[in-house]
């Protein structure tokens, strides 16, 4: 299905078709056996890197694209519907590159060209194994010891754990609370950094998770982003950004099972016509399209209101909370169409399943989304 999409500049136009161009060419015919041999498309993202969709959200004089935020997540919508892992992993990069973008100095901020040309991938190290919704629990420290810290800990369900090239590493400098933590950006091949085995996942098997260790790792104090004591704030307001990165994603993903599922039920007939002619059939997809249509939306009008510079968490929340929800039910519903078919992996909407069961997990659950919302609402 076309998406009849209103967007800012003719720029935002031709960038859209270059994405989808890409999209069909590179992502499309590759899924399936990458996500069957659970292999890391490293290649893909230095080719979306190298024609400048890593760096869309930031300024040119980093090496960016100076995109508006809703003209990015358009186009990782335009991923997800091909290959969610590949969308994912743009969306992990782009939240991976935010702390030196926006918090750096001058001099951190020389990295930027690499990262967000593709050369460098990065991982976001907050969650541990103890701590994934208390981000403000984590345990992972960095002693000071004369020009460097010392990092030990262990990170968990970090994206890119085995393939980044850095690492984004919230770590307690401090006291207890999220007062005590910094941030770190880490070179991976750094001595006494030892990723674990990736985890069997139920789904985005091309997308590597996993277990990351620290055991006196020796960074640089230099490596040290907006000052000990920042890195709460930091991670937080990257993850407002990456909430929506995911509702985008979602979208994505409920539209390619809403357009196979659609072409499905008008090809297969049940007697004597096509099954989207049975009311029980034609009215779900015409929910399943109503409700993308509506989390489109949603995610847009949040992220115009961050490119307004206005606030946006709640809307992020909402966004992000509304998005991956539905794709959940679009996807369960779209195996349904198909029936038997669906359940098998001859069709992709069981692969499709599968994948959007962990977007209502990352970037915060969305019972953690519900807090958000619900806390704003006590204020008033």
């Amino acid at each position: 299905m076309i998406v009849d999409r209103i967007l800012p500049t003719d720029e935002a136009h031709d960038l859209l078709g270059l994405a989808t161009e890409l999209a069909d060419r590179e992502l499309a015919p590759k899924a399936a056996a990458f996500e069957e041999r659970a292999e890391f498309p490293r290649e893909v993202l230095r080719t979306l890197g190298r024609a400048g969709l890593l760096g869309l959200p930031y300024p040119e004089e980093y090496g960016g694209a100076a995109q508006p935020y809703e003209v990015y997540l358009q186009v990782l919508e335009i991923l997800a519907s091909r290959w969610l892992a590949v969308a994912e992993a743009v969306s992990v990069h782009t939240l991976s590159c935010y702390p030196v973008a926006a918090f750096g100095s001058d001099e951190q901020r020389k990295l930027l060209p690499d990262m967000l040309g593709g050369e460098l991938l990065g991982a976001y190290c907050l969650s541990e194994p103890q701590g994934g919704s208390d981000a403000a629990a984590l345990t992972t420290r960095a002693e000071r010891d004369g020009d460097a810290y010392l990092v030990s800990g262990t990170k968990a369900w970090i994206t890119h754990a085995r393939t980044a090239d850095f690492y984004n590493v919230f770590c307690r400098t401090g006291g207890p609370g999220p007062k005590g933590i910094s941030c770190l950006v880490v070179d991976a091949g750094t001595a006494g950094i030892a990723p674990q085995a990736a985890e069997r996942t139920m789904g985005l098997r091309a997308s590597p998770v996993a277990q990351i260790a620290f055991d006196e790792a020796r960074v640089p104090a230099d490596r040290l982003i907006g000052g000990e004591g920042m890195g709460f704030t930091i991670a937080m307001s990257a993850l407002d950004s990456g909430r929506l990165g995911i509702a985008a994603c979602a979208v994505g993903l409920a539209q390619a099972a809403l357009d196979y599922a659609a072409s499905y039920a008008r090809e297969r007939q049940q007697f004597g016509r096509s099954i989207i002619d049975f009311q029980g059939l034609g009215f779900l997809l015409a929910d399943a399209a109503t409700q993308i249509s509506a989390a489109r939306a949603l995610t847009l009008a949040a992220a115009r209101l961050r490119d307004a510079g206005r606030p946006y968490a709640i809307e992020a929340a909402k966004a992000k909370l509304f998005a991956t929800d539905m794709a959940m039910r679009v996807t369960t519903d779209a195996v349904q169409v198909l029936g038997g078919a669906g359940y098998v992996a001859d069709h992709p909407v069981e692969r499709y399943m599968r994948e959007a069961k962990v977007l209502q997990i990352v970037e915060g659950t969305n019972q953690i989304q519900r807090m958000v919302i619900s806390r704003a609402l006590a204020k008033g």
